[in-house]
């Protein structure tokens, strides 16, 4: 269940917007995750999405931090406990270190991204737990292009996009960095809606997403996101198709927004 892969989209010249006008420290954003389970969408796990601001000793960083947790009545049957977090510039949103670190029904992986982004580069680490608990660790040094962004930092970076200047049926292509993999996701506009929100009615973007030769999402038109269509660009509903069922995302309860 990788839930913020169906979030990821939208970068390129139609949507761009170099600065960060959107995202300020002390936003958090609740979620419920849904699973189609024998034809009825049952809601297992809780996503949530917070930012906060971190001091080092040469710079200020804005943290986004990603968690999923399913509700202990379901721990037995797949229990969830997912971490992402990602350090980025508070005026570009650029990633500078990633951490994932997942619990998926007895699966566990870290990974770690540190980005140069002088040398477009990335050292990475990535450690498994092996069948008899002992741990497997692997380093690598990851070339990658100019505009390769970790999950997370990719998910906020588009609530800073000028979706307002694309026409309907426009797509645009870009790259995420998983599993030490470059992937190329496709995100088509598709139409503006209204929705009923947590937040009130709200006119939302309405963006679909697909990856070429994914073992994660399926189909085309599938994998559905919906941002508020304001300054905020909250993403409040998402619909995702996997290999073994179909889901859903829906905001619960957002505080702290910027604007």
């Amino acid at each position: 269940m990788k839930l913020f892969l169906i979030l990821t989209l939208l970068i390129g010249t139609c949507f761009s917007n170099a600065q960060n006008t959107t995202i300020a420290a002390g936003e958090k954003l609740t979620f419920s995750a849904s699973y189609n389970m024998s034809g009825l969408m049952t809601e297992l796990a809780q996503v949530t999405m917070e930012t906060s601001e971190v001091k080092t000793s040469t710079s200020t960083l804005l943290k986004l931090k990603c968690t999923a947790a399913t509700y202990s009545k379901w721990d037995n049957f797949f229990k969830i406990r997912d971490l992402y977090e990602s350090y980025v510039s508070p005026k570009t949103l650029t990633p500078y270190l990633y951490n994932r670190d997942i619990y998926e029904g007895g699966y566990e992986k870290f990974m770690k991204y540190k980005f140069n982004h002088k040398t477009t580069s990335v050292e990475s680490v990535k450690r498994k737990k092996r069948g008899d608990g002992t741990t497997w660790e692997e380093k690598k040094s990851l070339k990658v292009g100019s505009r390769t962004r970790d999950l997370v930092s990719t998910l906020y970076h588009i609530r800073n996009l000028d979706i307002h200047k694309a026409s309907i049926g426009d797509s645009q292509n870009f790259t995420v960095l998983f599993d030490n993999k470059e992937q190329v996701i496709k995100v088509t506009y598709l139409s503006k809606e209204n929705l009923s929100t947590v937040l009130g009615n709200k006119m939302c973007y309405k963006l679909a997403i697909s990856i070429n030769n994914s073992n994660v999402l399926k189909g085309n038109n599938d994998n559905l996101l919906w941002l508020t269509a304001d300054n905020n660009k909250v993403p409040v509903y998402a619909k995702f198709k996997i290999p073994v069922g179909s889901g859903e995302l829906k905001l619960k309860s957002a505080t702290g927004l910027k604007h």
